[in-house]
């Protein structure tokens, strides 16, 4: 019996955390990944909402935008 390794990105990662902790803005999400800084997910959203959008829903437009995992 092998085991296999599933190799994980980090935006998996950081959606695995949003569904964790539900609907969030970027900065709840970004302080729930351990940064100090409200504005440290920002090119990591930006990434996941162009390669993934199906994964991302963004519930505003406009600030204050809501996040959640799908």
């Amino acid at each position: 019996m092998t085991l296999q390794k599933m190799y994980r990105t980090y935006e998996q990662i950081c959606l695995d955390k949003l569904k964790e902790i539900g609907n969030s803005s970027g900065a709840e999400w970004s302080m729930a990944m351990g940064y100090s800084s409200p504005n440290g997910l920002i090119k990591v959203i930006k990434r996941i909402q162009k390669t993934m959008p199906d994964k991302l829903k963004v519930e505003n437009e406009k600030k204050p935008r809501r996040y959640e995992a799908i």
